[in-house]
């Protein structure tokens, strides 16, 4: 009776642990910050392939403005607190969204889909 028990705690037990594992470690997210530099805030999803071609174009264009502006990076699929808050400010309904704001907090401009690396070149350096 007594193993019986075990195992029964055991099949409900770990996969609650699993869970709890799996959610802390995603919880890692940058904090939106008021610095007095421009943000960019990008909602993006790991199952997404748009996300990901604007992941490689952020890689290749972005190291060149990380001293003036700050990239703040959300995955939509991350159930966190902060990331649901930041979702419903922005109305996010589709992946890839990037909000450009500007020093002030101010958005300034909303990308929704994947873009051109000239024409988010452009945008990164309008924002002020």
């Amino acid at each position: 009776m007594k193993k019986n028990l075990i195992i029964i705690s055991l099949v409900f037990a770990l996969p609650l642990l699993a869970y709890w594992m799996m959610t802390m470690s995603n919880s890692s997210t940058a904090k939106t910050v008021q610095t007095g530099k421009p943000q960019v805030v990008k909602f993006t999803s790991s199952m997404c392939l748009d996300c990901q071609t604007m992941n490689k174009i952020f890689k290749e264009i972005f190291p060149k403005y990380k001293e003036k502006i700050i990239l703040t990076e959300i995955p939509v699929q991350d159930s966190s607190s902060f990331n649901q808050e930041q979702i419903k400010k922005y109305n996010v309904t589709l992946v890839p969204t990037i909000i450009l704001l500007n020093s002030n907090g101010q958005q300034t401009r909303r990308i929704e889909g994947a873009i051109e690396k000239d024409e988010l070149e452009k945008y990164l350096q309008e924002l002020n």
